[in-house]
């Protein structure tokens, strides 16, 4: 549930607040935004914060810099507790789901052929060993800046997102980054994600709050952006202050 109020949530019922990384606290693969750790720090003081991200929990962890917080990574294939002992992760959930590789090749085979995308640097399909899938339109190894001016505003990748969702059934599929698309074993999604975690751990989903900014159909937070669960767009990591000054 996407807030256009921030009079919609009631807050002193809230225990948890779980966010994205890219775009949301920091810019792209890059190292947590400092203005946005002291966000975090402040936050920290009155409610569990958690990282829910398409990204291996280490991946996340250590993109942060080690904050010490709990991970829920590859929507949510793994969970990992952070140990205050020992300063890092523990990886307490790390499943794997079995991919049918061969089909999977077949299928974006197809798909580079329907809709253009024959030219490509390196390994046309990319396997995780999640089971997860990235289909990178421009080839795993084409150059940086390459991929980053491919699609920026993703308007080449919707007219596909159809065809990819009905050739890959048994997937959740998210236009990823600027330039591919991001395969996970349905029904894993970050809404259900979250709702696991809830069952788990006997939380409510009004008792949460999830803040991101891959809002819009086909982003990585759109699950959770259309649930009951209370939603904070942002549209500029270094706004997230301003946005979050009602909880602050």
């Amino acid at each position: 549930m996407i807030l256009t109020s921030f009079d919609q949530i009631n807050v002193e019922k809230l225990k948890v607040i779980a966010f994205d990384l890219d775009g949301t606290l920091t810019q792209h693969r890059t190292p947590l935004d400092e203005r946005n750790r002291a966000v975090l720090d402040k936050l920290s003081a009155k409610y569990r914060i958690l990282m829910v991200g398409a990204g291996m929990c280490m991946r996340i962890f250590n993109q942060m810099g080690g904050y010490p917080v709990d991970i829920l990574g590859n929507y949510g294939l793994q969970y990992g507790k952070y140990n205050k002992e020992t300063g890092t992760i523990d990886i307490i959930r790390d499943t794997v789901v079995p991919c049918d590789r061969e089909r999977a090749e077949k299928n974006v085979a197809l798909l580079r052929e329907e809709f253009g995308f024959t030219e490509f640097a390196g390994e046309g399909v990319e396997f995780h060993a999640s089971g997860a899938i990235t289909f990178p339109i421009l080839g795993k190894s084409a150059k940086i800046e390459d991929k980053l001016a491919f699609d920026p505003d993703r308007a080449k990748r919707r007219p596909v997102y159809p065809r990819v969702k009905e050739l890959f059934p048994e997937y959740t599929v998210f236009i990823g980054g600027s330039s591919s698309f991001d395969l996970v074993p349905a029904p894993n999604d970050k809404y259900y994600a979250l709702s696991k975690l809830c069952a788990e751990e006997g939380y409510s989903h009004d008792e949460v709050l999830y803040v991101g900014d891959d809002y819009r159909e086909g982003g990585n937070d759109h699950a959770v952006a259309v649930s009951d669960i209370a939603f904070v767009t942002i549209d500029d990591y270094t706004k997230l202050r301003e946005r979050l000054e009602f909880i602050l």
